[in-house]
């Protein structure tokens, strides 16, 4: 699967919520290849030149992820992209669990974009990750996790842009 959203839209968290790993920012730099999983940074759907990048890095994955924050006041996806990567390409809302998230705007907007389906997912509190692990897995794989609830469990945060953060108050507090 290959990961595709603007900067800081949730990408690389994801790949590692996905993977069982701890949380823990990290800017990505360059495409990265993670075993089953491409992360590439958010430039390169921002700029139109880099574009051109992922288009040939999507005939690398079975499966193209396009990731919108549900913060996001707008979308970058144009109506209907889905059928040029040629792939089957799914949607995932990521930050869902944020105060100022508008989860149902950023559903429609992948939708729009021809994303089906449509994951809505915190990689901090695990919701709506195993549905994503589910979609993916094949007949032999083994997952980080055997079941939903182990999946779905609030992960081990070490940083969020550079700071501790303890999750699951009414605000996100520092420490």
């Amino acid at each position: 699967m290959i990961l595709m959203g603007r900067s800081e839209c949730g990408k690389t968290t994801l790949r590692q919520a996905l993977k069982g790993k701890k949380i823990q920012y990290e800017k990505t730099q360059y495409i990265n290849n993670f075993d089953v999983i491409i992360d590439t940074p958010g430039e390169y759907v921002e700029t139109f030149k880099f574009g051109r990048a992922l288009a040939l890095y999507s005939y690398e994955a079975d499966v193209v992820a396009l990731l919108v924050n549900a913060t996001e006041p707008f979308s970058l996806w144009h109506p209907n992209v889905a059928p040029v990567m040629n792939r089957p390409v799914i949607g995932i809302v990521t930050q869902i669990d944020h105060p100022m998230a508008n989860t149902e705007q950023a559903i429609q907007w992948l939708r729009l974009a021809g994303a089906d389906p449509v994951f809505p997912v915190s990689a901090y509190t695990g919701e709506g990750i195993w549905k994503i692990l589910e979609y993916l897995r094949e007949p032999g794989d083994v997952l980080p996790w055997e079941n939903a609830e182990a999946a779905e469990a609030p992960r081990e945060i070490l940083s969020a842009k550079g700071e501790a953060l303890t999750f699951g108050q009414e605000d996100y507090t520092f420490i």
